[in-house]
């Protein structure tokens, strides 16, 4: 509209007294034993087998499907402490992500290490269109008696809320791997549960309780 005024093909902005607002949206992710059952279900086919793979590493790494589609050996580097670690921009902002290598993703990477289709990809991993990856994983869901919505980039917020920050690694380490530019952008991916809010209560509540027995100690 600011294009049409400045070019004088319009008069006035129609959308002038016009005033958005965004919607928050309840953002689905799988809890702990829901990615356990899935990592744990043995599949009757190869192919429900290989879409639960690449999914749960995801989970374990917060990759986009784009960023996963595209990883290679070039995207592995041995980190500063010595460890493996995923260092690549993301297709969508071109921002670096990097990612500690957890002992999960690793084996993954190692099971498909010499697979034809990564072999001759040149990849690391064999995934299949976005599609294929959301209906094959509507059935994951079905089999393992999961009643949500699992579609493919539940993964990435399944990183950051169960895997990290429910296991108390702090939001801007994990805006970091995920390759936000802000950490604001983080908090719409990572939410606190109720699990998490109960763990950090009891811890002070301790803390409390250890000062209140110290004064008691100190007045008598």
């Amino acid at each position: 509209m600011r294009i049409c005024l400045g070019n004088g093909w319009i008069d006035k902005d129609p959308f002038i007294n016009y005033r958005f607002h965004l919607t928050e949206v309840e953002r689905e992710i799988l809890l702990e034993h829901e990615i356990q059952a899935i990592a744990d279900k043995e599949f009757a086919t190869s192919r429900l087998d290989q879409v639960r793979d690449i999914f749960l590493f995801c989970c374990f790494t917060g990759l986009a499907y784009s960023d996963v589609k595209k990883l290679s050996k070039d995207h592995v580097i041995i980190g500063i402490d010595g460890e493996r670690w995923i260092k690549v921009n993301r297709t969508k902002t071109d921002t670096r992500s990097s990612i500690p290598i957890l002992p999960m993703a690793q084996a993954i990477l190692d099971k498909y290490a010499n697979h034809p289709k990564c072999c001759a990809d040149k990849t690391l991993l064999p995934v299949s269109s976005n599609q294929k990856m959301n209906d094959y994983l509507k059935e994951i869901a079905a089999v393992c008696e999961i009643e949500k919505n699992i579609t493919f980039h539940i993964a990435r917020h399944s990183f950051a809320t169960t895997v990290t920050l429910q296991n108390d690694v702090p939001i801007e380490s994990v805006s970091k791997m995920l390759g936000h530019k802000s950490i604001r952008t983080t908090q719409h991916y990572a939410k606190v549960l109720d699990k998490k809010v109960s763990s950090d209560m009891q811890l002070l509540k301790e803390k409390l309780s250890t000062s209140n027995r110290s004064e008691k100690v100190k007045i008598a």
